[in-house]
């Protein structure tokens, strides 16, 4: 039977800029029994429902900057910690996560507490989670910002990117498949365009006290979708089908120094009829977390969205 780790609470005490009380979700998974998935739930409850999905090897912590700016603007931010991040509990075998079933974690999130009107903010694998849970029940969807993401389909172009997977993707997929460590905030600094001050460091690493805790951030580089064989290709293509029907505004704000996402937002833009004829703003001054370089300038891209919904 797989541990299931929890990390303990007083790793999270006194992070920066971060003030939210934690809120837990319990999850029935069908083979390794319960599981605890921390959110955060702010602003006025009946507002519009900004839903920030982040990725590797993040947690919710990247979005406190943009929460503090929407929740001031009357908007709801709901923000998870996807399986193996953040405050949720972490199975400790790699081979315990798979694609298929963090899409099936946040679309159970997204039932249980009955979000509708979402504006999905997706960036890094809250893409390909985000964009698919969006494709399996578009009724509760209004919008998307889309912000250095992707949706690996392993299609030429236009319908995807080439190369793919690139250099960058083939380093990053190599360096971590047979690892058995990961400098968590090491990671996040590399690909910033600014020092990260010590204390938001540790913020990053405060999810994992030691390595056992770090299967999830260790095996997510390996699921992602570099051939046509692999698991969520062929998720990815039917998410894509839906997309090419999608009429709802679609954004891309993307920032100026990610080279690892920067072709796929040419690829959203032509693809989705939701993106044609809107602005898809260039976020000036960050690297591929621009949440957390940048996270004024993203809220206020998703606030634009989020009032032509009304």
């Amino acid at each position: 039977m797989t541990a299931i780790l929890r990390t303990p609470d007083h790793r999270f005490t006194g992070l920066p800029d971060f003030p939210w009380e934690p809120r837990y979700l319990q999850l029935a998974d069908p083979r390794l029994g319960p599981l605890r998935m921390h959110y955060l739930d702010e602003g006025p409850q009946r507002g519009p429902v900004i839903l920030l999905l982040h990725g590797e090897p993040s947690w919710c912590f990247l979005y406190r900057h943009m929460i503090r700016d929407l929740t001031a603007r009357g908007l709801r931010c709901v923000a998870p910690d996807l399986i193996g991040f953040g405050r949720s509990d972490k199975p400790a075998d790699r081979g315990d996560y798979s694609y298929a079933g963090h899409v099936a974690q946040i679309a159970e999130l997204v039932t249980t507490l009955d979000l509708r009107d979402i504006v999905l903010v997706c960036q890094d694998w809250g893409g390909p989670i985000g964009l698919s849970v969006l494709a399996r029940m578009p009724d509760r969807f209004q919008a998307v910002v889309a912000a250095n993401t992707l949706l690996p389909n392993c299609e030429a172009p236009p319908a995807g990117v080439a190369p793919w997977p690139g250099e960058i993707v083939e380093q990053w997929v190599a360096a971590t498949r047979t690892a058995v460590d990961l400098p968590v905030s090491d990671v996040i600094a590399a690909v910033s365009v600014n020092p990260l001050p010590d204390a938001v460091r540790a913020a990053y690493d405060a999810p994992f006290p030691t390595a056992a805790f770090k299967a999830a951030p260790l095996e997510f580089p390996s699921l992602i979708p570099i051939r046509e064989d692999m698991a969520g290709v062929a998720e990815n293509r039917r998410t894509w089908q839906l997309l090419a029907q999608w009429q709802k505004p679609f954004v891309t704000a993307f920032s100026d120094s990610d080279p690892a996402t920067a072709a796929w937002a040419e690829v959203f833009r032509q693809r989705i009829p939701g993106a044609r004829g809107r602005s898809h703003p260039v976020i000036r001054g960050a690297g591929h977390f621009l949440q957390e370089e940048q996270g004024p300038a993203l809220a206020a891209v998703v606030a634009e969205v989020a009032s032509s919904l009304a």
